[in-house]
């Protein structure tokens, strides 16, 4: 077994995790006409339904005009739909359709399916310390049960 040299920069080790799964991610959700980017903007918009244009870019990490250009593509797939803001007349509130919602459903299984088997080779205890710290990094504000 290789050991873990504490020197490398966790970002950089973060990043290459995050190529390498979305990589095999991608395989599985071609499958199902999608991209890594519109998977991530249909689950963005089934837990916080009604996000604006920008608030999905910073949500799938991608510049505002990207993520009008994704959305538009998306709209005309019938997987979302635009409705006026009522908070902001210049904005538009984003929204799954029924077809977002089942590709969503149907896509999600081979997406777990793949993380499943990228963290095989983890213990639980390293499954949980890995989610745990991912959870804390992208939300430090959310309590963490402790063991």
């Amino acid at each position: 077994m290789e050991s873990v040299d504490e020197g490398m920069c966790v970002t950089f080790l973060v990043r290459h995790a995050w190529l390498s799964m979305r990589s095999a991610v991608a395989v599985a959700l071609a499958e199902h006409d999608l991209s890594v980017q519109q998977y991530g903007t249909l689950l963005v918009l089934r837990e916080n339904p009604g996000q604006t244009i920008a608030e999905v870019g910073r949500k799938v990490g991608t510049a505002r005009q990207s993520a009008n250009e994704l959305i538009t593509g998306m709209e005309r797939s019938g997987l979302l739909e635009r409705r006026p803001n009522p908070a902001d007349r210049r904005t538009h509130q984003i929204y799954l359709t029924e077809s977002g919602h089942s590709r969503l459903a149907e896509a999600t299984p081979k997406v777990r399916a793949v993380e499943e088997n990228l963290e095989s080779a983890l213990t639980p205890t390293d499954r949980a310390a890995a989610r745990a710290w991912l959870t804390r990094m992208v939300n430090p504000e959310v309590p963490i049960d402790e063991p």
